[in-house]
């Protein structure tokens, strides 16, 4: 975002949200499901900058998720773990919106990144109801690899779903 006002709005309405019950990606601008996608694309070739506040978050978001796969995949992921995940990668959504500084086009494609975060914390919490929620567990893999493609991470690994 352009401004720090930008950046503290949008904070403020991720938090509001949570605590309204309302879907994380909604808070964070309206994203849609087929806009999310459509918003990712490389800086001319190059993977976008990325600073201190977005490498942390995201490294604590990859490994809560990369923490949680053998239960998942052994099914065994309860209902309240599948919370307490979605409420973790929440607060560093949070944490990231309110300190990573990022050019305006970068921040344009991190939008998308956690607009596909948010879609798997709905399904996760079970604010949107699927039949089976590791379903949402695929959503945030699916971002944090689409984060190693578009943003410059130094020594970003794909997470190791054990596939």
């Amino acid at each position: 975002m352009k401004t720090r006002t930008a950046k503290t709005l949008l904070a403020a309405c991720l938090v509001t949200a949570s605590l309204a019950g309302l879907p994380p990606a909604i808070a964070a601008g309206g994203h849609d499901h087929d806009n999310g996608a459509a918003a990712l694309k490389l800086n001319a070739g190059s993977r976008w900058h990325t600073d201190a506040a977005l490498q942390q978050g995201m490294l604590k978001i990859r490994a809560a998720v990369e923490h949680s796969l053998p239960a998942v995949h052994g099914g065994t992921f309860t209902d309240d773990q599948y919370r307490s995940l979605g409420h973790t990668v929440e607060n560093e959504i949070a944490y990231i919106v309110q300190n990573c500084k990022l050019a305006p086009e970068a921040d344009s494609v991190l939008h998308g990144i956690i607009a596909e975060l948010g879609d798997g914390v709905e399904v996760i919490t079970g604010k949107k109801a699927v039949g089976d929620r590791s379903k949402g567990v695929v959503h945030l893999v699916r971002a944090l690899d689409n984060y190693g493609t578009y943003f410059d991470h130094p020594a970003w690994t794909r997470v190791a779903t054990g596939h």
